[in-house]
């Protein structure tokens, strides 16, 4: 067993004084009073002693109790001054390191709870990952972007998300920030850094959206093309078709009559042309008003039953039992569905199926017929693109305007069994 320090001190002091009482008997033995002096001195002499060694270990002691406090992360205990200048001064020391210990642990316990708040409240996603890579925090936002909540996936890999944009994040590098694409349309500022906890470092992962900034800048730039295209095209054909007019008046020709009557049909649909592209940028906000979807989509698919039966497609429209309401602009979300079953019916071929479905989820539409070429998946949504040899590239342009400005979430894609699926959330 161990003796502590103090026991050995004190047993030494009576060993000592043992020692210095014996050998005063064995020599002052004869004279008494001597003797008795002697032992009155080693007396006096012990007790001095114990009275340092407790004015010395009372401070040592107090040490001892804060050093404790201090191992408990206990800051608030400070000693008194002893009254002894040697060990004021080490008193003094302990106090003023207490109090700086405390006040950088409460400036350390603010700014964790500011740097909390931050994240929490942050427009942006954030995900603190721990040593291993894996989700250790997930703020409100990144919860709304990955549809989770919260506490859901802690201490799992970012696989378990199962979100497109989960494989541009694990291919990033610490400092590393870049701008993807999802599905042609969503697109995202990605950016991995760290920070340094208890001396190690911590990576975490911030993901912006830019959709919305992307889209109202690339609207403005296209928009001003159209309405000066617009304006001059719409005063040359006036004037042109006024010529042309006058002209047939004066014409008796067949052939010179029918090549004007051509030149102002052909004007006229210019005209057309030109407003379908001005109409993408005149649209209005939605007028929203509570409708039947139920009732919307078999008025749709009924419209677009013969087109289908006529090319050899089974258009199959899946109805729910119970009736969706919604508040939509009701011309609108006509104007999609127009659009997404037209070109689902120039997809296919006689023998495919065009399905659609509404259900809790929202509206699906399918079909198994062209699938759309894996380069061309990204640019479905992109103004002005198509892949038809007469098309225009305007009918994904409104539609994507119509569903943001009603603030659904959709997605055009084929998947692994070919199917192309047009779904709106």
């Amino acid at each position: 067993m161990r003796i502590s320090l103090r026991v050995r001190y004190l047993l030494y002091l009576g060993f000592l004084h043992a020692i210095i009482m014996l050998l005063a008997f064995k020599v002052l033995s004869a004279n008494k009073l001597y003797f008795i002096i002697s032992e009155v001195l080693v007396l006096l002499s012990l007790i001095i002693s114990v009275a340092l060694y407790q004015a010395i270990h009372r401070p040592f002691k107090l040490l001892l109790m804060g050093t404790e406090a201090m191992r408990d992360q206990d800051f608030s205990i400070k000693l008194r001054p002893t009254g002894t200048p040697e060990l004021d001064q080490l008193v003094e020391v302990y106090n003023q390191m207490i109090v700086q210990l405390r006040t950088e642990r409460i400036q350390l316990t603010e700014q964790h709870f500011f740097l909390e708040k931050l994240i929490q409240a942050s427009p942006i996603a954030i995900l603190v990952l721990d040593f291993d890579g894996n989700l250790l925090k997930i703020n409100p936002k990144a919860q709304y972007l990955f549809g989770i909540s919260e506490g859901q996936f802690i201490h799992q890999s970012l696989s378990v998300l199962g979100h497109p944009i989960v494989n541009a994040l694990q291919e990033l590098q610490d400092g590393e920030s870049k701008t993807v694409q999802i599905n042609g349309l969503s697109t995202f500022k990605i950016q991995r850094s760290f920070f340094m906890d208890k001396g190690f470092s911590r990576p975490f992962l911030m993901i912006e959206e830019l959709t919305s900034e992307i889209l109202a800048t690339e609207k403005k730039a296209y928009g001003k093309v159209i309405r000066m295209m617009a304006h001059e095209v719409n005063n040359s054909i006036g004037a042109v078709n006024s010529i042309l007019n006058v002209a047939q008046q004066m014409v008796e020709e067949p052939h010179l009559l029918h090549a004007l009557e051509v030149a102002y049909d052909r004007n006229e649909r210019l005209c057309v042309f030109m407003r379908r592209f001005a109409d993408v940028v005149r649209l209005p906000q939605p007028h929203l008003e509570r409708q039947s979807l139920n009732e919307v989509l078999e008025n749709m698919v009924e419209l677009w039953r013969s087109r289908a039966s006529e090319k050899g497609i089974e258009l199959i429209w899946k109805a729910p039992e119970k009736e969706k309401w919604m508040m939509i602009d009701r011309g609108q979300i006509e104007q999609v569905l127009v659009n997404v079953l037209k070109n689902a019916i120039e997809a296919c071929d006689s023998g495919n199926q065009i399905i659609v479905t509404l259900s809790e989820k929202g509206i699906q539409i399918k079909n198994n017929g062209i699938p759309i070429p894996p380069e061309q998946a990204h640019l479905l949504f992109t103004p002005f693109f198509s892949n038809k040899p007469d098309g225009q590239g305007i009918g994904l342009m409104l539609c994507r305007e119509i569903l943001m400005n009603h603030h659904f979430q959709f997605s055009l894609k084929t998947h692994e069994d070919g199917w192309t699926c047009f779904s709106i959330e």
